[in-house]
C-alpha cells in the first residue's frame, strides 16, 4: 500500500498527490508516469510525474477529477492508501544543453512540465517558461514554474489574469522576440499541443509534446496506447511519452481518445448516483 503524504487542492477539480513510494522516486526522472491503482475493483490510470523527492522518498502527482477514477481518486485523504503504484514507467525526457528552449503547460500540463523545465535550467538552459489555463481560478504552481524557468510569462483564455490570449500567443511573441530558440517542450489538451506543433513547424522549431493516450497496463503489452508518429505506430507507454510533436497524427489521436466515451460517462453516472445514495467516497468506497 502506498500512503498519502499530502493532498492539495491546486485549482477546482484540480488535486495534488504526494506519495509515499521510495522505490519510485529512487529511479524516477522528469518525463516519466506512473499506473496506479485505487484498490483491487479500480481500474488502472496513468499519471505523470510532476515532482519527485529522493530523499523523502515521495512521488508527487497531479490530477484533474473527470472520470468515474479520478473522481474517486479526489476523495481520498491525507493518510489514506493506494493499493497499487507501479512505475517510473515510460521513457524520460533527453535533458541536455540546448541553449535557449521554451516549455509551455497548458491546463493541468502545467504540472509534468514543471520538473523538465527545472532539469533543463539545471543542465545551463536559458528556460522561458509559457503556462496558461481558461481562467485564473484554473491556474496553479505559477511559483514553482518562476522558480524553475529563466523567465515565465503567463496568460489566460478569457483574460482573468495577467493578459487574454492562449500559450501559442505568447509562444510566437518569445520565438520572434528571441529568435533562436532550439526547443520546445508542450504539454496540456491535445488541441492545445497540436496548435503549438502547427505553429512551431512554420519556425522549423523542434516541438516535444508528451501524449496522454488510452492506457492499460503502461508495459508495452495490450496495445492500447498506440499512436502514429512519422507514419510509423508507437507505444506511448514505451516509446514515449515524448514524441517530436511535428510527427504526430494528432487526427488520428483525438478519434482514439473518445472511443469509449459512452461507457467512460455510464461509468460515472453510476458512482454518482452511487455517492448520491450514501455509499462511502474514498478508502476503495463507491466500487
Amino acid at each position: 500500500m502506498y500512503k498519502i503524504f499530502k493532498k492539495e487542492v491546486l485549482a477546482p477539480t484540480i488535486i495534488l498527490f504526494e506519495i509515499q513510494a521510495p522505490l519510485v522516486a529512487k529511479k524516477a526522472k522528469a518525463g516519466q508516469f506512473v499506473i496506479l491503482r485505487i484498490h483491487d475493483e479500480g481500474e488502472r490510470v496513468p499519471l505523470t510525474i510532476a515532482d519527485f523527492d529522493r530523499n523523502k522518498g515521495s512521488i508527487t502527482c497531479v490530477f484533474q477529477e473527470v472520470g468515474k477514477t479520478t473522481r474517486e481518486l479526489g476523495c481520498l485523504r491525507e493518510g489514506d492508501s493506494i493499493k497499487d503504484f507501479v512505475g517510473p514507467l515510460g521513457l524520460p525526457s533527453h535533458i541536455e544543453k540546448y541553449g535557449r528552449v521554451v516549455c509551455v503547460g497548458g491546463g493541468v500540463g502545467v504540472a509534468p512540465v514543471h520538473p523538465i523545465a527545472r532539469a533543463l535550467k539545471e543542465a545551463g538552459n536559458e528556460v522561458t517558461g509559457i503556462v496558461g489555463a481558461r481562467t485564473k481560478e484554473l491556474l496553479f504552481w505559477e511559483d514553482q514554474m518562476r522558480a524553475a524557468c529563466t523567465e515565465l510569462r503567463v496568460t489566460t483564455d478569457d483574460g482573468s489574469y495577467v493578459r487574454k490570449g492562449f500559450v501559442t500567443d505568447l509562444l510566437k511573441e518569445a520565438i520572434e522576440e528571441k529568435g533562436d530558440i532550439s526547443l520546445c517542450i508542450a504539454i496540456g489538451p491535445l488541441p492545445m499541443m497540436r496548435a503549438v506543433c502547427d505553429l512551431t513547424r512554420v519556425y522549423n522549431l523542434k516541438t516535444i509534446v508528451s501524449l496522454n493516450s488510452i492506457m492499460v497496463d503502461g508495459t508495452g503489452m495490450c496495445g492500447s496506447c498506440r499512436v502514429t508518429v512519422g507514419g510509423e505506430v508507437k507505444f506511448a507507454c514505451v516509446d514515449g511519452p515524448e514524441f517530436d510533436g511535428h510527427q504526430v497524427d494528432f487526427a488520428e489521436m483525438a478519434r482514439r481518445a473518445v472511443i469509449y466515451k459512452a461507457q467512460e460517462q455510464l461509468a460515472l453516472e453510476k458512482y454518482t448516483g452511487k455517492i448520491a445514495h450514501g455509499c462511502s467516497c474514498g478508502n476503495g468506497g463507491g466500487r
